[in-house]
């Protein structure tokens, strides 16, 4: 299962943490963010080893997130040893999203 990380706990589940991390950032009522749920969750199982899969909800973190310079959404953001390393928003299909998790592996 995808932890879901807010504003609280961003610093210590994706800054400090070991493994790559794809950090999906998602609203409940963006379709897009909705059908993209599925590509990220298989990518999760598929690249576990290697790859850490949290998500972040818009809803009570939308002043953090506008730190992150998050503007729209779905946006996924990926980070290295606490860097941000690459960054994918708007019109995202499986295989854009697949792809990056392999250049970035």
């Amino acid at each position: 299962m995808i932890k879901e990380v807010d504003k609280d706990t961003f610093e210590k589940e994706v800054l400090k943490a070991k493994k790559i991390i794809l950090v999906d950032v998602w609203g409940p009522n963006c379709h897009n963010c909705l059908a993209l749920m599925s590509a990220v969750e298989e990518l999760a199982k598929k690249y576990s080893k290697k790859l850490k899969v949290v998500k972040m909800n818009v809803v009570g973190n939308r002043v953090f997130l506008m730190g992150l310079k998050v503007m729209g959404l779905p946006t996924i953001i990926f980070y290295k040893k606490g860097r941000e390393v690459k960054r994918l928003t708007g019109i995202i299909t499986k295989e854009i999203l697949e792809k990056a998790v392999e250049e970035l592996i």
